[in-house]
């Protein structure tokens, strides 16, 4: 029997590899307007980080507000890129065609995107009715806000659930809420995870067992 009553999902990372493509497409941008920024450090500074940070960090780079577009425009391109080239996590399907506890998505993207991704890989039928974005509240990861607004929708106590996550500022949200928080690391390259979650796995083979 599981210790836990139900399974909080981040999207990007981990349903869905889209944070190369998405990075990249921000990286591009920011070395457009002289960022000079390195694609490769970029995966480990930027991933599971609010647009409003990643902004911020572009503006301090060039020395300049970035143009009123750049969101908009950081949108359109990355939903065109998803669109040719975005696949679920490998081994993800099966964890949700076999996993019988009760389970969520909750991201720090607008609905709408985590919305799209889940429909180009063909997870969404998986989350309708079950997708929680920060957009909704203004509260981003590293705040718990939208893992504790996902567990009491779904109808249970931080304690009663697991958060999967693939980056520190979202095994941090987990943490601060008071969730217990398994690091999917197959991208970990740093290793930063291991000291941080509750338990790190690299495969989603492993999952259901760790379940």
């Amino acid at each position: 029997m599981s210790k836990y009553s139900c399974v909080i999902f981040d999207c990007d990372g981990v349903l869905v590899d889209s944070e190369a493509i998405a990075i990249g497409v921000l990286v591009e941008m920011a070395n457009v307007l002289g960022a000079k920024m390195d694609i490769e450090v970029a995966l480990q500074d930027l991933k599971g980080k609010a647009m409003h940070h990643c902004k911020a960090l572009i503006s301090e780079r060039i020395g300049a507000a970035l143009p009123e577009s750049f969101e908009s425009d950081y949108r359109n391109q990355t939903f065109a890129a998803f669109r040719s080239k975005l696949k679920p996590i490998q081994g993800i399907q099966d964890v949700l065609e076999h996993l019988k506890l009760p389970y969520a998505v909750a991201s720090s993207g607008p609905e709408h995107k985590i919305r799209l991704n889940l429909e180009l890989t063909g997870l969404l039928p998986f989350f309708e009715g079950r997708i929680f974005s920060c957009y909704t509240l203004q509260k981003w990861k590293p705040e718990p806000d939208v893992y504790l607004w996902a567990a009491k929708t779904m109808g249970f106590q931080p304690s009663e659930c697991i958060v999967i996550e693939d980056s520190v500022s979202g095994v941090k949200a987990a943490k601060a809420g008071g969730f217990d928080v398994f690091g999917y690391t197959a991208h970990d390259t740093n290793h930063v995870l291991a000291d941080m979650a509750t338990a790190t796995f690299n495969t989603m083979d492993v999952l259901l067992d760790m379940l």
